[in-house]
């Protein structure tokens, strides 16, 4: 009775209008599920979640920091994505790029001028970062390893570095914590543009233009596209398949040291594990919902980062658990995802003729 088939290209006309229907969908259902479980108007609650992000001008400046943090590693790991090479380690090359960072305030904040304590912050926290990537890159061109776990398990690895470095420079003793680091001195802190916030957001900005570019319109673009259509078809065609991969896996690992040496040098002037925050890894929920499109990831970035500031804001204005917004950020995305459905097959229902056949 049910017959699902592909769908051919929809126009980008009807592509919006089934997301739209989707999250509209999603907003009912959200509605009807908060008066049932929580008695509150849902009124007030979509108020709360709106307040999160816009009730202030500072808030609007936090929401746009911190949409281009996601999106600076949204965009580092999407060519990998594209490549169908699997980097689950954007977490761990983030926090690589933000120790290389942190490890040049402490250890050249008083002994260099302050130019030079930046230039070897920028320099050392790309360059870590596209080592953490190089190392699965090559062992995957090399030996043909699992790539999903070996830079999944190089953010452990990460992560007991900076864990380590934490109790080493720890400040005050026995906190486990670097604290604010030079904060009498303020070397190594990026400078603030006139604005705390505008400095993050404007290198991402640069980014973003930088990989849709590099994407589209870069004979390197198109190795990645042609990659991940087919190894064997890039082969027959002469791209060399393992240096696409370790050249690409390179350029995720030295953004995501961009990503680091932000949140390092001009968002918190220290480092911690719990730096990236898990970002590193709903950065994957980002590349996937833009199908890889670094401008729609603007748009994915902005409503994940809107709707956790939502569910912060609904623990101090309507006395809701911060659960309870994740609920309905995670009801959204479901909406979201599923549309994707809608957009590339087709539902069809038969039903029986007279002489047994099945019209559609």
């Amino acid at each position: 009775m049910i017959h699902i088939s592909k769908r051919g290209e929809l126009s980008t006309g009807k592509t919006i209008m089934i997301r739209a229907i989707a999250i509209t969908l999603a907003i009912i259902f959200c509605a009807i599920l908060t008066v049932i479980t929580t008695g509150t108007n849902p009124i007030d609650v979509f108020r709360a979640v709106i307040k999160g992000s816009f009730g202030s001008t500072r808030k609007m400046w936090i929401f746009a920091q911190n949409t281009a943090v996601l999106l600076c590693m949204s965009i580092a790991v999407t060519p990998a994505f594209k490549m169908r090479c699997w980097n689950l380690g954007a977490e761990g090359q983030v926090l690589a790029g933000g120790m290389a960072a942190a490890a040049c305030m402490v250890l050249l904040g008083n002994k260099l001028p302050n130019w030079a304590v930046i230039a070897c912050m920028i320099v050392s926290s790309i360059v870590i970062g596209a080592i953490w990537a190089a190392i699965p890159a090559f062992f995957k061109a090399r030996f043909n390893t699992n790539e999903t776990l070996f830079t999944l398990m190089m953010n452990y690895v990460a992560t007991q570095i900076v864990a380590f470095f934490c109790v080493l420079w720890e400040n005050p003793k026995g906190s486990c914590k670097i604290g604010v680091i030079n904060q009498t001195t303020n070397a190594g802190w990026l400078p603030d543009l006139g604005n705390k916030y505008l400095l993050t957001i404007a290198v991402v900005v640069i980014l973003t233009a930088m990989m849709y570019i590099y994407l589209n319109y870069t004979k390197h673009g198109y190795e990645i596209a042609v990659v991940g259509e087919s190894e064997r078809t890039a082969s027959y065609i002469g791209i060399k398949v393992n240096r696409v991969i370790i050249r690409t896996m390179i350029l995720s690992g030295a953004i995501c040291g961009i990503a680091g040496l932000l949140l390092v040098g001009s968002i918190n002037h220290t480092v911690a594990t719990t730096i990236a925050g898990g970002q590193g890894f709903t950065a994957v929920m980002v590349s996937w919902l833009a199908k890889f499109n670094p401008l729609i990831m603007v748009v994915t970035s902005a409503l994940l980062i809107f709707m956790g500031n939502g569910a912060s804001e609904l623990a101090t204005s309507c006395g809701l658990n911060m659960s309870f917004g994740d609920i309905l950020t995670a009801i959204l995305i479901f909406f979201i995802i599923g549309s994707e459905f809608f957009i590339n097959y087709r539902i069809n229902f038969r039903k029986r003729g007279k002489g047994g056949s099945e019209n559609v």
